[in-house]
């Protein structure tokens, strides 16, 4: 995949790991679209990169990512890369009785639904160009489950098979699929879902770090790319599965004995 002259959307663009792609791909010569549901951090992600286009749109209802498309299209038209970035994590006590069923399966609304109907929706706009790019965003964790996000870790696992059938289908097109695999990685979303005493003994990636191993990949056409720990996550969920999730289950043993 070429990393400049392309024009990218991205979901989930204001911060984190999608905020510091949209950066990077600017400063290599792209016209890059970021979205998000707040229009204030997209305000405040345009302010850092005047150069980003901004869109205020929720990946997680299928009549704003219709709008999505018609907008973007209309006003973008030689959009070629596809980035499926916005997600959300949650730490979840399947023995806690509040909350409801609609906020139980939000990550799948956001993290699984978004990218497969976002996918859908743009492909053949995407199969039209000269070239062109579909980025789905996991996680290590789709290899081995973090028990304490539970709903999260399914998430990501479908959205890695998902990723390796569309591959499979896209084959005899131009349109190349990647899956990026990000381990743990210093951003809001670990440190507002993460407990200090869970991350003893893991290494945390600099987005700075991650960003740059995806791009290297991008470049490469390696169409799974996992940075850091994801790679060791992946491995080790092949040669000692129960002894893995064993260490990741260190939060729930945490959160039961409280």
């Amino acid at each position: 995949m070429k990393i400049s002259a392309n024009t990218i959307l991205i979901t989930g663009g204001s911060s984190g790991i999608g905020f510091e792609m949209a950066k990077q791909f600017v400063k290599l010569g792209n016209t890059v679209v970021i979205t998000g549901r707040s229009a204030s951090k997209l305000a405040e992600a345009q302010k850092r990169v005047p150069e980003l286009k901004t869109i205020v749109s929720d990946v997680s209802q299928p009549a704003a990512i219709q709008a999505l498309f018609a907008q973007v299209t209309r006003e973008f038209p030689q959009l070629n890369v596809l980035i499926n970035n916005a997600g959300i994590m949650k730490p979840i006590n399947l023995h806690d009785t509040a909350g409801s069923l609609e906020d139980l399966t939000q990550e799948i609304d956001i993290n699984l639904n978004g990218p497969i109907r976002m996918t859908k929706t743009f492909l053949a706009h995407l199969k039209a160009q000269p070239t062109a790019a579909i980025v789905n965003v996991s996680s290590g964790l789709a290899f081995v489950p973090l028990p304490i996000s539970p709903v999260y870790c399914a998430t990501k696992a479908a959205l890695h098979s998902f990723t390796q059938s569309l591959r499979v289908q896209l084959k005899k097109t131009h349109v190349k699929v990647f899956e990026l695999a990000p381990p743990a990685t210093k951003t809001e979303l670990l440190v507002s879902t993460s407990h200090p005493e869970d991350m003893k003994g893991i290494s945390i990636m600099s987005v700075e770090a991650m960003v740059a191993a995806a791009l290297k990949g991008f470049e490469a056409d390696c169409y799974e790319i996992r940075p850091g720990q994801s790679n060791q996550l992946k491995f080790m969920s092949r040669l000692a599965p129960e002894f893995i999730l064993k260490q990741l289950s260190r939060p729930v043993d945490r959160m039961l004995a409280h």
